[in-house]
């Protein structure tokens, strides 16, 4: 792992820290990173009625949805322990529990590998063991491969890390049939696809955080055109490939309809994206942020979709 010279964790001074039990809580709670947990629920939870093919067992929901919670917010509190030097360092990331003091090392630490724990056994007890794997393969992969590994080492960091936040595609359809079909798998890679061209905005706009860091981030290394040209690639295989459950038979014309029409503005503002930066745009002019934002309503409109078409077959 790159060593980051600079001031370390925890850079307040320990006085200064609210130690009140609401605001632990509140800085364990942000240890679990639960704005990105959302996301993740929006990829279970219609998968699961996907599977079942309408409405699926309620408490099976909320059982894979807890379970779902406690490893993702597992493998992010791990995330933050081995990231601590780093985020001190990014404005982005400076306020961070692990930073600030709020939360020790040792205790995140701790706190990191019990919901680690927990949620194995969650799954595997009252869901069953093969969501169990999937859900540690997740949070394995997500600590040991992405934080630990690729993050520090290569530009194409975000595209195999990006793997763990697929994850949560193929836990929903295992809790329900307790194996893996090719359904979930198309799902898996609509996820991988548009994972890169969904943090890749992101990173051009915080450019200036990752580089002060040595974390080679695509726009890091590139510019701001070939960032561009990939998220553009990404983009149309991931459009393709969402539209691939249409002609194996899982879904019918609702979602076919939401699938096109989500991912032609996706393409648009892709390739508009692929223009301002051809052109020279930067800062503002460059309005990445927009491709940013679209993705996650992106995301959101089709496994809505995919929820929903279930009862209009």
């Amino acid at each position: 792992m790159t060593a980051v010279g600079s001031r370390p964790a925890g850079v307040l001074e320990t006085s200064t820290v609210d130690r009140s039990f609401p605001a632990r809580l509140k800085a364990y709670v942000a240890l679990t990173k639960p704005r990105i947990i959302e996301l993740l629920l929006i990829t279970t939870i219609p998968v699961m009625f996907l599977a079942a093919q309408g409405v699926p067992d309620l408490l099976l929901v909320l059982t894979t949805c807890i379970g779902g919670y406690l490893s993702a917010g597992g493998a992010n509190a791990l995330n933050m322990y081995v990231d601590r030097d780093i985020d001190a360092l990014m404005h982005r990331t400076e306020k961070r529990p692990l930073v600030t003091g709020a939360v020790t090392p040792r205790a995140g630490l701790i706190f990191g590998l019990s919901l680690a724990v927990v949620s194995t056994l969650w799954f595997g007890l009252l869901v069953n063991w093969l969501s169990a794997a999937l859900s540690l393969g997740a949070l394995l992969f997500y600590v040991l491969v992405y934080t630990m590994v690729l993050k520090r080492r290569t530009s194409q960091n975000i595209v195999w890390g990006g793997i763990a936040g697929c994850m949560p595609v193929l836990i929903g359809w295992s809790s329900v049939t307790n194996e893996v079909s090719w359904a979930a798998v198309i799902l898996f890679l609509v996820m991988f696809f548009w994972t890169p061209p969904h943090y890749w905005p992101l990173s051009m706009k915080v450019r200036e955080d990752y580089a002060r860091v040595g974390v080679p981030m695509l726009p890091v290394v590139a510019t701001n055109s070939a960032v561009a040209r990939q998220i553009v690639l990404y983009s149309w295989v991931m459009v393709a490939v969402s539209l691939m459950l249409w002609p194996l038979g899982y879904v019918g014309w609702f979602y076919t309809g939401v699938a096109l029409a989500s991912g032609g503005w996706w393409l648009w503002e892709a390739h508009a994206l692929l223009a301002r930066a051809k052109s020279g745009a930067k800062g503002a002019k460059l309005k990445e942020m927009r491709l940013f934002h679209w993705s996650i309503t992106y995301v959101s409109l089709l496994f809505v979709a995919v929820a929903v078409d279930p009862f209009l077959r």
